[in-house]
């Protein structure tokens, strides 16, 4: 069994979510723990997915992302990309590499 655990940070919101993602076999336990009030909803009950089809197919026709979409507040929010980088990294098809946005521009200019 491999577990990766991801801290999510979404921006000017400010909320923070932690997902903790274990693979055996190809399928892959997540759990979320979401300060954020549409994902806190899904705390502790996301359940189990298989690597595979979440993240080789395209990306509406996967089970986490119809459960997901029902609660993600707006499309820029970075959760759902948060929870399946967790998925590939628990599966062993990527390493554990942090990713990010940066802006490059602020407001004041």
């Amino acid at each position: 069994m491999s577990e990766a655990e991801v801290e999510i940070r979404a921006g000017v919101c400010g909320f923070v979510t932690l997902v903790r993602a274990e693979a055996e076999d190809g399928l892959v336990a997540v759990d979320i723990m979401s300060d954020c009030p549409g994902f806190s909803q899904l705390n502790g009950r996301l359940g189990q997915f298989d690597a595979y089809t979440e993240l080789f197919r395209p990306l509406a026709e996967g089970a986490l992302f119809r459960l997901v979409s029902s609660h993600q507040r707006h499309v820029t929010c970075p959760v759902l990309i948060g929870l399946l980088k967790a998925i590939e990294a628990a599966a062993g098809l990527a390493l554990p590499k942090d990713a990010s946005i940066r802006f490059l521009t602020s407001q004041s200019e």
